[in-house]
C-alpha cells in the first residue's frame, strides 16, 4: 500500500483493514476497521480531511478528496463502486454510491440510500434515507426494499471477506 505523510498529517488506517499496493492514501484520512480499499483508489487528505468507517468497500478507481480544511466523511458498511467520484460530502452509513458516480461538494447521501451507476449528485443535492437515486443529475425515483438491502448485505459481506483474504492470498507473479 502506498500511505504518504503529508506535512504531518498522517492517515490513521485500521489494523483489519485491506488497503491495495496500488492505492494511494495520503494526509489526514482515518479509515476504520474491515474496510477493502481497492487497486487504484486514491483517498486525499492532502488539504481537507476524510473519515471513513467500519466495514466501508472502496472500490477500484474510487476518488475521495475533500477541499481545504473541511471534511468528507463515508459511513459504516458502505458501499463505493468502482470509478466514483466522492468530493467534500457525506456518504452515511449502508449507503451505495454506484461505478462511475460522481457525489459533489456538500451533497449528503443518507442511510441504506442507493445512487445508482453513473449517476451525478449536485453539490448541497441529499438524498434522503432508503430513496434511490439515478440520472444526471440524480433524481429521487423510489424506495430501497428490503430484498435490496438482502442482496446488498451479501456484497459487502463479500469486500470484508476480501480484506480479511487478500493480505495473505495475494501474490505477486511477475514484475
Amino acid at each position: 500500500m502506498v500511505v504518504y505523510e503529508f506535512e504531518n498529517r498522517i492517515p490513521q488506517i485500521g489494523k483489519s483493514t485491506y488497503v491495495s499496493h496500488d492505492a494511494s492514501v495520503i494526509g489526514k484520512v482515518t479509515i476504520g476497521e474491515e474496510c477493502y480499499v481497492a487497486p487504484g483508489a486514491v483517498v486525499k487528505g492532502d488539504y481537507g480531511e476524510i473519515r471513513i468507517g467500519n466495514g466501508t468497500s472502496v472500490q477500484d478507481n474510487v476518488i475521495i478528496h475533500a477541499r481545504p480544511g473541511e471534511l468528507t466523511v463515508i459511513g459504516d458498511n458502505v458501499t463505493l463502486g468502482h470509478g466514483c467520484i466522492i468530493h467534500n460530502a457525506t456518504v452515511h452509513d449502508e449507503a451505495v454510491v454506484g461505478m462511475a458516480a460522481v457525489v459533489s461538494d456538500y451533497a449528503v447521501i443518507g442511510e441504506w440510500a442507493i445512487v445508482g451507476e453513473g449517476a451525478v449528485v449536485k453539490a448541497r443535492f441529499e438524498v434522503p434515507d432508503g430513496k434511490i437515486a439515478v440520472g444526471i443529475p440524480a433524481k429521487i425515483i423510489g424506495d430501497v426494499q428490503d430484498h435490496h438491502k438482502e442482496e446488498l448485505t451479501r456484497f459487502k459481506t463479500i469486500y470484508k471477506d476480501l480484506a480479511r483474504r487478500y493480505p495473505k492470498g495475494l501474490k505477486k507473479l511477475r514484475d
